[in-house]
């Protein structure tokens, strides 16, 4: 869609909401119309509308979820998906975005937890796999993480390459403990033929 196709989207969806103002899906289509021109301030008053006129509208929830991420608006996000996984408890984008949301806020055990679900889902998640890899090393679960990394990586998703120093060093760290206790096993006296 070109920028002058999706202003006249907005024009549209504009002239259906003034058409139908108690219309929750003139709200949401509005606020479609205005993620696509990367105007989240706007899709979130939309898709806010939206679902105060049909609260059981759960892809308004979602994207008024992703709507308030971008705006670093993480526990809101964290919110506004929950509200849609209350109705729908198997909204694959809403566990995804929360397990987002809850990576940036630092939470660890629920960026696990959430990104788990995504891949109970869908196996085939890449982003799914490699998010819960940055969540289990940052719980440093490292086997674990690899693991995943590597299903991320099989599935055609590219891990960041900070990711990948991060797990390799932390593959370093887990070697020399290794070496330190079994350094610590063999340090004992050997017998002596005497």
């Amino acid at each position: 869609m070109t920028p002058d196709q999706t202003k006249l989207s907005i024009e549209h969806c504009l002239e259906r909401v003034a058409e139908r103002p108690e219309s929750a899906t003139a709200h949401f289509n509005l606020g479609l119309a205005y993620s696509q021109r990367g105007m989240v301030t706007r899709a979130e008053v939309a898709y806010r509308k939206a679902v105060e006129l049909d609260p059981d509208r759960v892809e308004a929830w979602v994207n008024l979820g992703g709507a308030l991420m971008l705006q670093w608006d993480f526990q809101g996000s964290i919110e506004a998906n929950g509200q849609a996984l209350k109705r729908k408890e198997d909204l694959l984008l809403a566990h995804f975005n929360t397990g987002q949301a809850h990576l940036y806020l630092g939470d660890a055990e629920e960026t696990v937890r959430c990104n788990r679900r995504v891949v109970d889902l869908d196996p085939n998640h890449g982003p799914g796999h490699y998010y819960l890899a940055v969540g289990l090393l940052a719980l440093d679960r490292v086997g674990e993480a690899h693991e995943e990394a590597t299903r991320a990586r099989f599935l055609g998703h590219s891990p960041d390459p900070k990711f990948l120093q991060a797990l390799d060093a932390a593959d370093k760290k887990t070697e020399s403990k290794s070496e330190e206790s079994t350094g610590e096993n063999l340090g004992a006296d050997a017998p002596t033929d005497s």
